[in-house]
Parts: structure tokens; C-alpha cells; sequence
């Protein structure tokens, strides 16, 4: 049950452009167990697999359990809601990163020499929200009628994707939404689970895409954790912080263009329950612990 909850809030967040489903890992204290076990699966030994899959199928569970109820709700919702979502999840982020710095404080304190990590994590996801082709252009990415490119476009996306929603930095959600996918994927997954096949190869390339982000970014990122953590948390730490512009400038990319985030289209009643959730998160660990 406890791996269920664990895995429903991660899809929780990972659903929505905000906090990564690493980020809900990291605060409840099972972000090295969940990386390790995707790196077992890849290339450990038949007993490590074994116990890979056995963690990953309880957290998976509540994963699809967790995101089918996100996508049945959002895909409706999010064009209309963005300012809403947003608001909760600048709350989300902004208290989840001194969380973050309490849990990891060993590994930062004395080590100020990795700001520069900081500083990189900050500019890149700034620098890809700002130059994104999509951004602010209204330009459509149309999923329902599919050639070579947006083929390479999705598959690609992807992969970035997966390795921001295996980081507890920014989420793949954010990514997708910056990139321009979010609402065509959102909308696909809800269609496939109405049983409306015609969206079922986006969700395919899309799958593929995810397949072959988590073989190539999950070793790199495990052997960064053992080898170079504090360069590490603070990379994560100034992603975080990045994506706090991400989700300001999100409403930009939508299908359906909107104006970045003002104070006058902030709600902060969301922005409160974005905090709220946070506390939330830490009281389950401390329960789990």
C-alpha cells in the first residue's frame, strides 16, 4: 500500500507540468532505491531484476492508477484551468526545494564550490524554455496526422522527457509542455482509454521514445549520485528553480495560446495548496520511516 501512494503521487506530478515525479521520490526518501532498481533492470543480475521488478511493479501500480485518473480529469481541464495548475504547482516547487536542501544538507553544506552546478541547472531549462521553437509562436503540433518528422519530433521529445521525470528537477511533463506536446499527448492517452485507436501509434512512438530515454540517461545518472552527489543536488536544486520560469511561461505554449502568468492571472489559494501537498508529502516519508 505504501508503494502504491508512492507511485500514485509521482504520477500525480508527473502529469503536470510543475514538480517531476523524481522530486515526490526524493521527498519520500526512496529516489536512490527507485534509480537503482530502474538501473537493475537494464543490466543487473537475475536476482537484483528480480527484486527490480517486484519494487517496480507496487510502485508502477499506483503510477497507471495515478496518472489514468490524472489524464481523465486534465485533459479536459487544462486548457482552461492553466493559471490554476500553475499557481498550485509554483507552490509545489518553490517549498519542495528547501526540502530538498534540508534532506540533502550533508551533501551540500562546505561543498559551496558546486553553485556553478546550480547556476547550469538554472540557465539550462531557462535557455530551453526561451528558445523553444513552439513557445509563444502558436504554432500547432497536430499528434493526429502523423509523418517522418513528427515521428522523429515525438520519439526525441520523449527521451528528453523521461530523463527530466527521472530527475527530481524539472518534470517530463514541463518538457512536454515547453516542446509543445503536452495537451496532444494528454489528449492521446485519454482517447487510447476510450478505446479510440486511431491515437494508439502516438502513444506507441511515444512509448519507444521513454524506452530508450531511461537505457541511456539512468546509469549516467546512478553513477552521478554515487560519484559526484553534491554537483548533483545542486544541478537538481538549479533546475528546480529554472522551472519556476517553465511554468510561468507554460500557458504561452499551448495549442491555444495564452499570455505567460501574471500576479493579476496568479491564484494564491493554489498556490497554498501547492505548499499544503508538500507538508503532505514530507508527513507520509516521516509515517513510511
Amino acid at each position: 500500500m505504501l508503494n502504491f501512494i508512492r507511485g500514485f503521487c509521482m504520477a500525480l506530478a508527473d502529469s503536470v507540468p510543475g514538480v517531476s515525479g523524481g522530486t515526490v521520490a526524493f521527498l519520500l526518501g526512496f529516489y536512490d532505491k527507485f534509480i537503482m532498481s530502474l538501473d537493475y533492470l537494464m543490466s543487473g543480475t537475475k536476482e537484483e531484476r528480480i527484486e527490480a521488478i517486484k519494487f517496480l511493479i507496487r510502485i508502477g501500480i499506483g503510477w497507471v492508477v495515478g496518472m489514468g485518473a490524472a489524464v481523465s480529469v486534465l485533459a479536459s481541464i487544462f486548457d482552461d484551468r492553466i493559471y490554476e495548475i500553475s499557481s498550485l504547482f509554483l507552490g509545489l516547487i518553490i517549498f519542495a526545494i528547501p526540502m530538498i536542501c534540508k534532506e540533502e544538507k550533508d551533501s551540500l553544506k562546505g561543498k559551496y564550490q558546486n553553485i556553478i552546478w546550480a547556476v547550469i541547472g538554472v540557465v539550462l531549462v531557462a535557455a530551453i524554455t526561451y528558445f523553444n521553437p513552439v513557445s509563444g509562436k502558436g504554432i500547432s503540433v497536430s499528434v493526429e496526422h502523423l509523418n517522418i518528422a513528427l515521428v522523429v519530433y515525438i520519439f526525441a521529445v520523449a527521451m528528453v522527457a523521461i530523463s527530466a521525470m527521472v530527475l527530481p528537477g524539472i518534470s517530463g511533463s514541463t518538457m512536454l509542455l515547453i516542446f509543445g506536446l503536452y495537451v496532444p499527448v494528454i489528449t492521446a492517452l485519454k482517447e487510447v482509454m476510450h478505446i479510440h485507436l486511431s491515437y494508439f501509434p502516438v502513444i506507441v512512438i511515444f512509448g519507444l521514445g521513454v524506452l530508450t530515454g531511461i537505457a541511456l540517461v539512468i546509469k549516467l545518472i546512478r553513477r552521478a549520485l554515487e560519484n559526484h552527489r553534491s554537483a548533483m543536488i545542486y544541478f537538481v536544486i538549479g533546475m528546480m528553480i529554472g522551472s519556476l520560469y517553465a511554468i510561468v511561461m507554460g500557458p504561452t505554449t499551448l495549442e491555444n495560446t495564452k499570455a505567460a502568468m501574471t500576479l493579476h492571472t496568479f491564484h494564491p489559494v493554489f498556490f497554498i495548496i501547492g505548499i499544503v501537498i508538500v507538508f503532505g508529502l514530507e508527513k507520509i516519508k516521516a509515517i513510511a520511516e
